[in-house]
């Protein structure tokens, strides 16, 4: 979040305005229709195609274990534009066997694992693999890129800048986003938008597709995050340019529609087209939430069940525990289980995000100390993130030191897109 110092007569100026203006329209459904329905997948044809051959290739000679890495490359891209648990599981089983099958010796498909890991949010596992990767020696570099990302997930912060640091190369795309990474972690957003458009830059000079997808759908949250709307909604355009088929990027677009534009109409149309490709939990989280902001509590309560019943149905471990600990904190009822999972989340990352988690959860519960002191040691001054300062906020309240409140809600005020309409009622009631 922006360090935003808004002075006392801006703040209501800024209040009245966002009660009487319309927001403003960025977004022209003719710029975006054709990616809605897409029929064909040209990724996942080809990601289907090369899983025949290369199954066909093990199946006649199970003694070459190489194929078992292209076939695990191919069920990652098939997770990748699906969505489908059941593929990153697969990729993992067939990555396993291939390190099984050179005693870990291979760097290459060590990170690979290690990288499914992380998709898992299995992020213990996957530092343990990536020091083993380390150990060896070979592709030092590659590997201390690895170590960076997942010692970012862990909150090691000290040891993911030395790897940072290791790496340096104002030229190299790869340590490019990292640093951009590193600054957003910092909360200097504007610095962190710098390198992350060098990085684009550079993977347009290079004509590479896949790094300008990612650079491309990467400065659309980026922008968004800043209060660049419509710079945000190019970026993602450019993406669906690049690939019509990444949901990332029409998600992206749904939300400006909803935060920005608030046509919930237009917003849920595009969430519901987007999860006939890309069937993931996520999705119905967002259907409740817009369904909250319009009033529609049974929308609200079906869609929240059946983000529920897709968790239920299909094994995705660790990876919604965030989600499900917001959820259960907000009801009474289930605030204990919200803490429960906000405990094994410090387990698995005791990152500033993760402990806020906690202090939110035992706000929740009526133990308005306990959630200050949590917030104090661990939070505090070590994530910029609107909800966590929204969180961090309430606390403060629950507290009584309400001198604490107000500059979080001047703050939390120019940050109201990234927070969304349903944040952007309770940040007003702060």
């Amino acid at each position: 979040m922006k360090n935003l110092k808004i002075i006392p007569l801006l703040f209501f100026v800024a209040m009245l305005n966002s009660c009487t203006n319309t927001p403003s329209q960025i977004t022209q459904t003719s710029d975006y229709e054709k990616y809605l329905n897409i029929k064909d997948n040209k990724s996942i044809d080809f990601a289907n195609r090369e899983i025949n051959f290369w199954q066909t290739k093990f199946d006649t000679a199970p003694n070459q274990a190489m194929y078992l890495g292209m076939l695990a490359a191919n069920y990652g891209t098939l997770f990748q534009y699906t969505g489908n648990i059941k593929d990153l599981y697969k990729s993992e089983e067939l990555l396993t066997k291939y390190n099984e099958a050179y005693k870990y010796s291979r760097v290459s498909t060590i990170r690979a694992l290690a990288r499914n890991y992380i998709s898992q949010h299995r992020f213990k596992e996957a530092l343990n693999l990536a020091n083993k990767a380390l150990a060896i020696g070979e592709g030092r570099k590659e590997t201390q890129k690895l170590l960076f990302d997942v010692q970012m997930e862990v909150g090691n912060y000290p040891e993911a800048l030395k790897n940072l640091n290791a790496i340096r190369e104002m030229n190299d795309y790869d340590y490019l986003i990292r640093l951009a990474k590193w600054n957003d972690h910092k909360g200097d957003l504007k610095t962190a938008i710098t390198f992350m458009e060098k990085a684009r830059d550079i993977s347009i000079k290079d004509d590479n597709k896949t790094l300008k997808i990612w650079s491309y759908s990467n400065l659309g949250d980026f922008y968004g995050h800043a209060g660049r709307i419509q710079e945000s909604y190019d970026s993602y355009l450019k993406t669906l340019e690049i690939d019509p088929n990444y949901s990332y990027a029409l998600k992206g677009i749904a939300w400006i529609v909803f935060s920005h534009e608030r046509n919930t109409t237009e917003a849920n149309r595009i969430i519901t087209a987007i999860a006939k490709k890309h069937d993931t939990p996520d999705f119905y989280l967002l259907k409740s939430q817009i369904a909250e902001f319009s009033g529609d509590k049974s929308m609200e309560v079906a869609n929240r069940n059946a983000y529920f019943s897709m968790l239920k149905k299909y094994n995705y471990g660790a990876m919604y525990n965030k989600y499900n600990v917001l959820i259960y904190a907000d009801t009474k009822a289930t605030a204990s289980k919200a803490l429960e999972i906000a405990k094994v989340e410090i387990d698995h990352r005791p990152t500033p995000d993760s402990y806020d988690l906690l202090a939110w959860s035992y706000l929740n519960l009526g133990q308005n100390k306990k959630a200050l002191e949590i917030a104090q040691k661990y939070v505090v001054g070590k994530s910029f993130e609107p909800k966590v300062q929204y969180h961090l906020a309430m606390i403060y309240k629950s507290n009584n030191s309400i001198e604490k409140v107000k500059p979080i809600k001047e703050e939390l005020l120019g940050s109201t897109y990234e927070l969304g309409p349903t944040l952007e009622k309770k940040v007003m009631q702060l």
